[in-house]
């Protein structure tokens, strides 16, 4: 009797985690290929991108709009670049985010609907009214964002080879505040680096990160931006992989924010894209199955990834999954853990980490414990009307 309630528990627990452990290894094998290589650079574009503007969404950022401003500010721009706008959108703000991003000489635009609120709602409201002025492109980031140098003449090749779309790298400014900053860029670069460069090289789309990616004026026509969820970039990735369009990985520059490294605005964050992600798993992946059955083989992807719970539950899953005393079970949890672990050291490898990183992972079951903590607040969080709150963090450098 113990022993048939074992199995059935072991089998229960391994189907749920089954999914993204599909996933993990699916996407650390291919991300670990070498660069493929790229037919002639200096072909004529197909799709050229003379005009960009660089939308950056902001809610109460007057304590690092400026900067990020000024990090695009010193970018080299493209030869074939005629016309590029820095585009600030100042979303219900209540401080003088405006007033600063003017002062860094960006152009503003001031939204204020308390009824709709949101990142999604900020960018749609920007999209509509850049859209009839003409852009060929639009590139998003964050507001607490640094970016490389060579960013805008990154994007703007992949977009005049004929992407629908591109995504750069996408990592933490300040890895060294804490252990936390460090753990948190460490699981950004399995998931940011890692992971989009394994889909890319599986010729799938490398879906949008929320920072560092940009869409073209007739992607943003034949799909808008209708993703208005605390996770508008895992909503709105998911709309784009159903309309046929790929968004290609920019591998070779990357964008950087500001992770909080103490106080309140660590576990906001946290409690607020991990509930909307639970949120988006409800709502979606019911609806992903039959179309995936009805002919659309496109869609097995992103429900695999929908369904790779974040790491630390992941490894919960799995090693609760290792306890049950059934022997094919336990046997399948200790390969996942396994590949957990060849995972998250290959995205330290591949996203550029140190020594410093390795040694970090040490710190990670007390990381996974804090999550747990979270969980109550999560399930409350898990819902599609959270509000776009700023997170408590430092000024960026």
């Amino acid at each position: 009797m113990i022993r048939s309630a074992a199995a059935v528990v072991g089998t229960l627990l391994l189907l749920l985690s089954l999914p993204g452990s599909v996933e993990l290894a699916l996407l650390t094998c291919s991300g670990i290929l070498p660069t493929r290589k790229k037919s002639n650079p200096s072909a004529a574009p197909i799709a050229p991108v003379r005009k960009l503007a660089v939308v950056i969404p902001a809610h109460n950022e007057s304590l690092n709009v400026a900067n990020s401003v000024l990090s695009l500010a010193h970018c080299a721009r493209p030869e074939t670049l005629v016309g590029l706008e820095i585009v600030v959108i100042a979303d219900n703000c209540t401080d003088d985010t405006a007033i600063v991003a003017q002062g860094a000489e960006a152009r503003v635009i001031e939204r204020t609907d308390e009824s709709r609120r949101g990142k999604g709602y900020a960018l749609r409201y920007a999209f509509d009214r850049l859209v009839a002025e003409s852009f060929d492109a639009f590139l998003v980031i964050d507001a607490d964002t640094i970016v490389e140098p060579n960013l805008l003449t990154e994007v703007v090749r992949l977009l005049e080879t004929g992407a629908d779309g591109v995504q750069t790298r996408y990592g933490v400014v300040n890895p060294e505040a804490s252990i936390r900053t460090r753990l948190m860029n460490i699981a950004l670069m399995a998931v940011n680096v890692l992971r989009p460069r394994g889909r890319e090289r599986l010729g799938l789309s490398v879906g949008i990160l929320g920072n560092g990616f940009a869409l073209t004026s007739t992607t943003l026509a034949a799909v808008p931006y209708d993703a208005h969820s605390v996770v508008e970039d895992l909503e709105y990735g998911l709309k784009l992989v159903r309309s046929g369009r790929r968004i290609e990985f920019a591998d070779g520059t990357t964008v950087r924010g500001i992770m909080p490294s103490a106080g309140r605005g660590v576990e906001t964050q946290r409690v607020r894209w991990e509930g909307g992600r639970f949120s988006m798993i409800a709502q979606n992946a019911p609806r992903l199955v039959p179309e995936i059955l009805n002919g659309n083989p496109a869609l097995i992807e992103p429900l695999l990834d929908l369904l790779l719970l974040p790491l630390a539950f992941h490894v919960v899953l799995l090693t609760a999954t290792a306890a049950i005393p059934f022997a094919p079970t336990r046997l399948y949890a200790l390969i996942a853990l396994i590949l957990v672990g060849c995972h998250i050291c290959a995205g330290i490898v591949i996203g550029g980490g140190s020594w410093r990183d390795f040694a970090a992972l040490m710190a990670a079951p007390l990381y996974v414990l804090w999550k747990l903590k979270m969980v109550p607040k999560i399930l409350k969080s898990v819902s599609p009307d959270t509000l776009w709150t700023r997170t408590e963090r430092s000024p960026n450098r």
